[in-house]
């Protein structure tokens, strides 16, 4: 097993700063890393984007740690990798089962209470008149708008939250903010979800944003790997949420390593709030990195 991590984009021979802590500890745990260039990859040239990394004699697993790319720039990174013997953990397929929110939702809808509503981004082009008849089915109860990976939840009023689903001109004002912003960087379409009161820790120091009682778990094969606190501004109670019915759900993602994270409604129950892939999902700070890469090491047999 092997571990893939960005390079710097000035420096192919040295780790991208983002990830430097966990690329050192992943190497003081006798953990075989590599580095890889992103830039070149995204810009189309697979190959050369791993041209630093050795080839394996025998078909090997490796995981990627690093930032998030969009569905095509991880396949090619995939068969790049293929033709040196190595084997992404998650396939594409399994990549886009994790990150797009679409792609899990069947899986998870029972264990957690948001009505929600996507539409390609292709299908905006035409206007919002439709946008407005599918939200129809949320009355005037508050909503969130994200894409299919991330929302602007630090640009909370101006790019992610709509007081009453109703209201055409917040709606339109807040979608076209958080589609101007989000650039290039959007990916695959549009979530409607209904906004649920969850319970709430503080707020954001900067953004204001509410933080809630959240979790993030890092599932391996299904298995339970990690449990973390998913906001490194909010001060968490000892106790910890029965997690036993969320890993049995985990059972129906089609995915060889994924994250969920749950929280903690208003009224004390615990719902999925999304799931990611866990090769670019986030590790808080306050996570103890070498227990994580120590259990990795262990579960993947190296």
């Amino acid at each position: 097993m092997r571990v893939l991590f960005c390079s710097d984009v000035f420096n192919d021979r040295q780790v991208d700063a983002g990830y430097e802590a966990e690329y050192e500890k992943a190497k003081e745990l006798g953990i075989k890393t590599e580095l890889l260039s992103l830039e070149q990859l995204l810009d189309g040239n697979g190959m050369k984007s791993i041209k630093r990394i050795q080839a394996a004699d025998e078909p090997e697993t490796v995981i990627y740690r690093g930032w998030m790319m969009k569905p095509e720039s991880y396949g090619a990174l995939y068969y790049a990798l293929k033709q040196k013997n190595l084997l992404l953990i998650n396939s594409p397929q399994e990549y886009i089962n994790g990150h797009y929110f679409p792609r899990s939702y069947e899986v998870i809808k029972d264990a957690t209470p948001f009505n929600c509503w996507w539409v390609d981004i292709d299908s905006l082009e035409a206007g919002y008149d439709g946008v407005h008849e599918i939200l129809r089915i949320f009355g005037k109860k508050p909503m969130i708008i994200k894409d299919y990976v991330k929302s602007r939840k630090h640009q909370w009023e101006e790019a992610c939250f709509v007081p009453d689903a109703s209201d055409r001109q917040q709606v339109e004002y807040v979608l076209r903010n958080f589609i101007d912003r989000q650039g290039t960087e959007l990916s695959g379409g549009i979530v409607f979800r209904e906004f649920i009161e969850l319970e709430q820790l503080s707020r954001h120091p900067l953004s204001g944003m509410p933080l809630s009682n959240e979790y993030r778990l890092f599932l391996l094969k299904h298995e339970l790997l990690a449990t973390v606190e998913y906001w490194d501004e909010a001060s968490y109670q000892e106790e910890k949420p029965n997690l036993e019915p969320f890993i049995a759900i985990s059972k129906g993602i089609a995915s060889e390593f994924f994250t969920m994270d749950i929280a903690s409604t208003a009224g004390g129950e615990w719902v999925i709030i999304e799931i990611g892939d866990g090769q670019v999902s986030g590790l808080p700070d306050q996570i103890d990195l070498e227990q994580f890469y120590r259990s990795l090491k262990e579960r993947m047999g190296d």
